[in-house]
């Protein structure tokens, strides 16, 4: 039987946030940031342990975005396979990727330990188990890959020895790998920020980042500014670009749930396997019992294929139970964004056509590592404009080789444009029941209708305010979702997640900046 506590909340949401103060008047900085989860928080202390003035602005609580939904799975190997990923951008753009990832993995394992932050990393071994109709060849090519990029001691056996019944299956079997509780690091760096005179602030929306002669201008929708002469767009997707980078990224949602399991039922490892969608596993010790963390079903966000999310956690709850019959009741459920780029890396450095704006985005289903290596690389870019891991990275590059991605999604976005001109999901607000949401047409506008888990209805414009795309509701993370650059609003309109920062219209075209605190359940940093 599950007993899960709510619709939508992570493992690691038990941990509660700390206070931090909201943005009151004007300050100045040497670089200030905007975000902070995994990479805010850690370019605030590589810059702050270069003697730098750091200021740092979340819209919401710290550290409670997209990082506290992740699997946390700390990985040098590549999700979408370094042999793919040598294909198309070559052997020494691969070298140099798995040397930032691996040293993003180093540097966690070094700071929680100099830090002093209690937050359970471990180096573990990670095994890929064929599945489905996938061809052996792909584990061989794999191994010679890692091999190639400098990950040594990678081997494919027949028979693993783990204790569980994904062992009877070809694995490739990876060393050096690792897991940790994102938030307890994350919070015990934040406080480390805090002794280095890092300035946090929770809960202030930035409205607008101006490029200035002499630095950088962020301005909140409280009033107050931060004068920089940088700033560090760090915020999931950026929130100061239109198109540039989110015409070469895609969000992709993705499902997680954590269920008790006795402590010696399977080893304490990383597990994935090949399919499409391709699941992922690791056991974490919380304070009374050990959770075994199952992943997968992911699908692009705001497009549900017909299937709902309720569907999609019952076919993962299935393919576990199968696995590790030793499984327990479900205690947690929740899903995440991941931004898809077109070329298997992320985005980070100077954002194109600005001088002094910098962007962290693109973490391509590794969020964490590709997170930390954007706090390794910004300092330097911030100070000297170079970086050996800069081409890798760079949110200016225009790979030919990933141009069939680009074209995909292209055509999704003009899929989605033409919604505009099609009937509404459905005829009246009559038939949604508390907790659902439809667009329905309304004359010549489609109109965004929702009905709160307390029965109250709710009515805006169905287009989101970062480029106009027609949003979906989402009835898992009761919020609207936008498929085309994974922007997120709450039932009353307020904006979730980058790249919108304005509000829903309402459905006579009033537009307002929310003041509203978000809520935790949909957070995004």
């Amino acid at each position: 039987m599950s007993v899960y506590r709510e619709k939508s909340r992570s493992a690691w949401m038990e941990v509660a946030p700390e206070k931090y103060p909201t943005l009151a008047e004007d300050i100045t900085a040497d670089v200030v940031i905007i975000g902070s989860g995994i990479a805010g928080l850690s370019t605030a202390y590589e810059l702050a342990k270069r003697g730098k003035g750091v200021v740092v602005i979340d819209r919401g609580p710290v550290a409670r975005g997209m990082t506290a939904r992740t699997s946390a799975h700390l990985t040098s190997s590549l999700d979408d396979f370094y042999h793919e990923f040598i294909s198309l951008r070559g052997e020494e753009t691969a070298k140099l990727h798995f040397e930032s990832q691996a040293a993003a993995i180093d540097r966690i394992e070094t700071i929680q330990r100099e830090e002093k932050i209690a937050c359970d990393f471990a180096r573990l071994t990670a095994y890929m188990f064929l599945a489905g109709e996938t061809e052996a060849k792909a584990l061989h090519d794999e191994q010679a890959a890692l091999d190639t990029v400098g990950l040594r001691g990678s081997k494919v056996v027949s028979r693993p020895d783990v204790s569980h019944h994904l062992s009877n299956r070809l694995c490739l079997v990876i060393p050096g790998q690792g897991r940790f509780h994102p938030l307890r690091y994350l919070d015990g760096l934040a406080e480390v920020c805090i002794a280095l005179g890092v300035d946090i602030f929770a809960d202030t929306i930035v409205t607008k980042i101006e490029d200035t002669t002499d630095g950088v201008s962020v301005e909140t929708s409280g009033g107050p500014r931060v004068a920089a002469g940088a700033a560090v767009v760090a915020t999931n997707t950026p929130i100061n670009d239109r198109l540039t980078i989110h015409a070469k990224q895609a969000p992709y949602r993705t499902y997680v749930f954590a269920a008790a399991i006795p402590d010696d039922a399977v080893d304490d490892a990383l597990y994935w396997d090949t399919e499409d969608p391709y699941h992922y596993v690791r056991l974490h010790p919380f304070d009374d019992e050990t959770l075994l963390l199952v992943g997968g079903e992911d699908h692009k966000s705001g497009v549900d294929e017909g299937v709902s999310a309720e569907t999609r956690f019952g076919r993962l709850e299935r393919w576990a139970r199968e696995r590790f019959p030793e499984l327990g009741d479900i205690r947690y459920r929740w899903s995440g964004q991941v931004m898809d780029t077109i070329d298997y890396a992320a985005f980070i450095g100077l954002n194109p056509g600005n001088r002094r704006v910098y962007v962290a985005t693109g973490d391509s289903g590794q969020g964490i590592t590709h997170g930390v290596a954007a706090s390794l690389m910004l300092p330097d870019l911030i100070d000297s404009g170079t970086h050996r891991w800069a081409d890798v990275f760079s949110p200016s590059r225009k790979p030919l080789a990933a141009t069939t991605h680009l074209l995909s999604d292209t055509v999704d976005v003009a899929k989605n444009m033409a919604e505009r001109f099609m009937p509404g999901e459905h005829s009246s607000v009559n038939g949604l029941g508390p907790g659902q949401g439809a667009v329905i047409r309304d004359g010549i506008h489609l109109v965004a209708v929702c009905r709160d888990e307390q029965g109250d209805i709710h009515r805006h414009s169905a287009s989101c305010t970062h480029t106009g795309c027609v949003i979906h509701w989402n009835a898992f993370e009761q919020c609207w979702d936008c498929p085309c650059h994974g922007s997120q609003f709450a039932p009353d309109g307020t904006a979730l997640n980058a790249p919108a920062i304005q509000p829903l219209s309402s459905a006579d075209g009033d537009v307002k900046v929310s003041q509203t605190r978000r809520p935790e359940a949909a957070a995004v940093s």
